[in-house]
C-alpha cells in the first residue's frame, strides 16, 4: 500500500470533526473515511457524505461478514468503518483519514500496525465543559454524561504517536498539517512518488 492511513480520536467536544474538515479542504489530495452508522440522520445529513446509515439487522450482517475494519457502540450507537472501500484507497495511493474513537482505534492498529495514530485534546475540562455546553442542544444529564465519557477517551491518550492541543483552531489546524506533510516527505513514500523523477535525474547510473 502507497497510502497513508491516519486515525484520528478526541473528546466530543475538542472540535476533532472542524479540524479534520479543514484539513481536507486544505489538503484535497486527503480523503475522509465515510463510517457506517445505526444512529438517525440528523438534519442536513446525507446518506454516503456524513455517514452510510443503516439498519441494526444490517450492521449485524456487515460484523457476521467480517465486513468492518473496526466497529463500536458510541452513545448508544454503533459504528463500523468497511474495510473494502478503506483498503482500496489506500492500495491506490491515497492519503485517508478515519475519525474513530479509541476502541475503534485499538482494532484499527491491530489490523494495520502501520496506521498514523493522533489523539486530539481540549485545553482545559473547563474549555471542554463550555464547548459541550455551547451546543445548546443537549440537557445536563447528557452534558454530564459526555463529559464522563471524555475523561474515558483522554486516558488513552498514551497509545497515540502524536497528541495535538486544540486551544488555538488555525494552530491546531497548522500542527495537523505539519503531520501529514511530514510523513509524506519520508523516504518510503518519496521513492513512491518520484518514482519517475528520480528515474530521469539518475539517467543511466
Amino acid at each position: 500500500m502507497t497510502g497513508t492511513l491516519y486515525i484520528v480520536s478526541a473528546p466530543s467536544g475538542a472540535g476533532k470533526t472542524s479540524l479534520v474538515n479543514a484539513l481536507v479542504q486544505r489538503l484535497p489530495d486527503v480523503r475522509l473515511s465515510v463510517s457506517h452508522t445505526t444512529r438517525p440522520r440528523r438534519s442536513g445529513e446525507q446518506d454516503g457524505l456524513h455517514y452510510h446509515f443503516v439498519d441494526a439487522d444490517t450492521f449485524d450482517r456487515m460484523v457476521r461478514e467480517h465486513a468492518f475494519l473496526e466497529h463500536a457502540q458510541v452513545f448508544g450507537n454503533r459504528y463500523g468503518t468497511a474495510r473494502g472501500p478503506l483498503l482500496m484507497q489506500l492500495e491506490a495511493g491515497q492519503d485517508v483519514i478515519l475519525e474513530i474513537d479509541w476502541q475503534g482505534a485499538q482494532q484499527v492498529r491491530d489490523a494495520m500496525p502501520e496506521a498514523v495514530t493522533i489523539f486530539i485534546l481540549p485545553p482545559s475540562r473547563d474549555e471542554l465543559e463550555r464547548r459541550l455546553r455551547g451546543r445548546g442542544q443537549d440537557s445536563e444529564e447528557v452534558i454530564a454524561r459526555r463529559m464522563r465519557e471524555a475523561v474515558n477517551e483522554i486516558s488513552h491518550y498514551a497509545e497515540y504517536d502524536y497528541l495535538l492541543v486544540n486551544e488555538d483552531f488555525e494552530q491546531a489546524l497548522d500542527e495537523l498539517m505539519a503531520i501529514l506533510q511530514t510523513r509524506r516527505l519520508r523516504f518510503a513514500s518519496q521513492r513512491v512518488r518520484l518514482r519517475e523523477q528520480l528515474r530521469e535525474l539518475l539517467g543511466s547510473l
